[in-house]
């Protein structure tokens, strides 16, 4: 009988635009205070795409980083899944763009749509595609979010949180004793209105009236939005824990979506989980949707991961959606550029538990 292969990491790559958005600004446009932000969310700063930028460009960018960290050619990969909510068009996918721009031209290009949920769904598609080939290569997958394009500045649930940035990894067969474990995935679709874009698809399209009521910008609730991730993500840890046979001392790094570092660290603290063991990078780079934990987890490769360490992988965006996924870490490299907020550490830190932002 075969071998059933595994698949894990080969490189990891992200990408932050140029433009930068500190606390003062945007408190300025919200009406609240830069002390009342970092307080509420712990966000210091948050990467802005260009006029002319588009997801598929922030995505190509992170996508040359991890095939450069995993030492392949862009020639070998068979696969690119793209992981967005803020697509360059409606249609083709994003996916599409991103081939033509990194030159993957021997790759099979797809979206895959589960808000910041996104990566690890797509990353899951990527390990069954990997696992059932009877051929060599690899595989890449992408989050990226050009959030920017879609908030109303003066939205003080949203703005405060949301930002650009796109995190690449690189798939393919690794050693038998790494690779990722137990995907578990899961949707409730009777929330979808909790966080959406409501225009400028079929169901509003695009047209004066739509456009005159903000349709096209992001729509948060945020209450709600924070009660679901409040009883999701200890579920998830503990369920997924519970399934392993594992404590959290067994876990090495527990790497999760980012949607307010605040928030993040307070459930950290009530499961146990000792602060230098989860990844918390939202207050550098905010809110980035679909690219949040794959950039949580080139920020663990970066600063200690070694092979053999175990990684809890979690996520919950729009939909609403959520996920889990056990990593045995390989030993991949990542290439990732220094968030604006790293080299600022005089910005105040948060002070105070999280509140709700609406």
């Amino acid at each position: 009988m075969t071998a059933v292969r595994r698949i894990g990491v080969l490189g990891l790559g992200t990408h932050l635009p140029a433009g930068v958005r500190g606390n003062e600004e945007v408190a300025r446009d919200t009406g609240v205070t830069a002390q009342w932000i970092g307080e509420r969310t712990g966000v210091l700063t948050r990467h802005v795409a260009g006029p002319d930028e588009a997801a598929s460009d922030l995505a190509a960018h992170a996508v040359r980083s991890a095939v450069t960290a995993a030492g392949v050619d862009i020639a070998d990969v068979g696969l690119l899944v793209c992981a967005t909510s803020t697509p360059d068009e409606l249609g083709p996918s994003t996916a599409c763009r991103v081939q033509a721009l990194v030159g993957a031209h021997r790759a099979v290009a797809l979206d895959v749509g589960a808000a910041c949920s996104g990566w690890l769904f797509a990353a899951k598609v990527a390990y069954d595609w990997l696992r059932g080939s009877e051929r060599d290569g690899c595989a890449v997958v992408v989050g990226v979010e050009a959030y920017s394009k879609f908030l109303d500045p003066t939205d003080r649930g949203t703005s405060v949180l949301f930002a650009d940035g796109a995190a690449a990894t690189v798939l393919g067969p690794v050693a038998e004793e790494h690779g990722f474990a137990d995907f578990r995935l899961g949707s409730d679709g009777t929330q979808a209105g909790l966080v959406l874009i409501p225009g400028g698809g079929s169901r509003l399209p695009a047209a004066p009236a739509t456009l005159a009521a903000g349709s096209h910008r992001i729509h948060m609730d945020g209450r709600s939005v924070s009660r679901f991730i409040t009883d999701v993500l200890p579920r998830l840890i503990t369920e997924a824990l519970d399934r392993a046979g594992l404590g959290v001392e067994d876990i090495a790094s527990f790497v999760c979506h980012q949607p307010n570092p605040v928030l993040l660290r307070r459930l950290g603290g009530e499961l146990g989980i000792p602060p230098e063991r989860l990844v918390v990078v939202g207050d550098e780079v905010g809110n980035i949707g679909a690219a949040s934990a794959a950039y949580a987890l080139a920020a663990a490769a970066r600063h200690g991961l070694r092979p053999g360490d175990r990684v809890l992988l979690t996520v919950f965006g729009a939909g609403m959606t959520w996920g889990s996924a056990l990593l045995t870490w390989s030993g991949a490299d990542a290439l990732m550029p220094v968030p604006a907020a790293a080299s600022d550490r005089s910005a105040p830190r948060p002070r105070t538990p999280e509140r709700n932002l609406s």
